[in-house]
This record gives C-alpha cells, sequence and structure tokens, in this order.
C-alpha cells in the first residue's frame, strides 16, 4: 500500500513501546479490521517529525476482505493524519523496504525572513541568506556514488556507507527553496545533512572543498549542519517489479 502522513505528532515510523507511530497506528487499524495481527514493513524509518507523502508499506493477511474495500476500510479506522492512497497485490517475495530500488525525498526551507507560523509543520526555516548558483554547483559533487559516512549521522548501527545518489535538484520560489534528493538509499540523517551542507556553501560558510574532504574522508565535521525534520518528506518510493 501506498500512504501518505503528517509526521509532526508522531514519533516517527518504527513503533516503539508507550509512543505514538504510524506504524504502530497502521497495526492498530489493521487489527480491528482483519481480527488478527498483521506486521506492517514500511519502505524505511521516517524519523520523529518527518512526512511521507508516497510512503510504501507491505503486509500479509489471509482474511477475506475483498481489495478494493481494504483502503477506504482502514482509513474509516486511522487518525486523519495519516490516509492510505492505494492498496494492491504485491508479488510473493515483495518487501516494501528490501525490493525498492530508488527513493526521492523533498526538503522545503525558508530562507531568511520571520518562521511562518502557520507553515511551521512542513517547512524548516534558515535565517541566512544564500546563494542559489553556489549550490548549484556544489551538488555536482555529490552526485553518483559515494562513501556518505561524512554525511551521517553518529548514531547509526550500519558498517556500509556507499550509497548511490541519481539525481539532486535545487529550486527557489521566493523565499522557499525545495530541494528534491534521489538515491538507491539513504543513511540515518544523510537529506537533511546534505541539505544542510548546501545550505552552508550557499550561505559562504562551507566550500566545495569541504564537500571534497567530508566524502573523502568520511568525517562528519567537514559537513554542514542536521536540517530540522519538519521540512522533509518522503515523496517517492519505486520499484522493478516486471
Amino acid at each position: 500500500m501506498t500512504l501518505q502522513y503528517d509526521g509532526s505528532n508522531f514519533f516517527g515510523w518504527q513503533k516503539q513501546a508507550g509512543r505514538r507511530t504510524v506504524q504502530g497506528e497502521l497495526e492498530n487499524a489493521m487489527f480491528l479490521l482483519f481480527k488478527q495481527q498483521v506486521a506492517v514493513e514500511g519502505s524505511g524509518r521516517t524519523d520523529k517529525g518527518v512526512h511521507a507523502l508516497g510512503q510504501v508499506a507491505s503486509f500479509c493477511t489471509q482474511n477475506e476482505i475483498p481489495q478494493n474495500k481494504i483502503k477506504g476500510a482502514l482509513n474509516n479506522l486511522l487518525p486523519p493524519d495519516v490516509r492510505i492512497q492505494k492498496v494492491g497485490k504485491a508479488p510473493d517475495d515483495f518487501h516494501a523496504r528490501f525490493s525498492a530500488k530508488r527513493k526521492t525525498y523533498r526538503y522545503d526551507v525558508q530562507i531568511g525572513g520571520e518562521r511562518s507560523a502557520l507553515k511551521s509543520k512542513f517547512l524548516a526555516h534558515y535565517p541566512y541568506e544564500v546563494d542559489l548558483q553556489k549550490m548549484l554547483l556544489a551538488k555536482q559533487l555529490l552526485l553518483g556514488k559515494h562513501n556518505f559516512k561524512g554525511f551521517c549521522s553518529s548514531a547509526t548501527n550500519v558498517t556500509n556507507f556507499e550509497r548511490e545518489i541519481f539525481d539532486l535538484s535545487i529550486s527557489r520560489r521566493g523565499k522557499i527553496v525545495r530541494f528534491e534528493v534521489t538515491g538507491n538509499g539513504f543513511l540515518y540523517n544523510m537529506v537533511r545533512i546534505l541539505v544542510g551542507t548546501l545550505l552552508e556553501v550557499g550561505r559562504g560558510k562551507l566550500t566545495e572543498e569541504d564537500i571534497k574532504k567530508a566524502l573523502s574522508t568520511g568525517q562528519r565535521k567537514f559537513a554542514g549542519k542536521t536540517m530540522e525534520p519538519c521540512g522533509l518528506f518522503l515523496k517517492k518510493v519505486e520499484y522493478d517489479l516486471n
């Protein structure tokens, strides 16, 4: 199934005892609908405060509720900040996380000015003016396959830091800058650090040389700040099901 959610009032995707999570809400709704425990696997574990426009999740059930009735039934049981957009049958070996080939994240940030009270849940704020052309030049260094250890939170438990970025776009409309990055996978806080790094290049605080050092040494100190979660959206997950 494909779903969207407002992550503002969730402690992330992954189920945690005593905390409200997206996975927890989905499994609670499924228990009410299917009258049995159903495990839901997401394409990725979005953090606290991160949103999704096109999260993908997979689950198995032997219940005989018609497929075309599941979406509406679950949406009636789910809270309003989680909405299922589509439900379909997947191949038997499909897994929302391990079958994913490409993921696209979007990050929206307001540059300068006073932070918007009405958009603060979905729009990050960067108080300094930035040079878009500097960021567009610097982003080229991040494309392709690299060791992104320098763009990963130290809290991670992974041992393989190699990822490939297929595309990274940066656009500006008025005070709003939008980043969209597509890759084969992302490390813990990687997108938020990539955005923070490019913004600090645009501000003049970091240079292209700093990005090269972060990539070559794997040291976090050469990259930029970790941006806040509210501007981040999991936009799309792509699969090769042929």
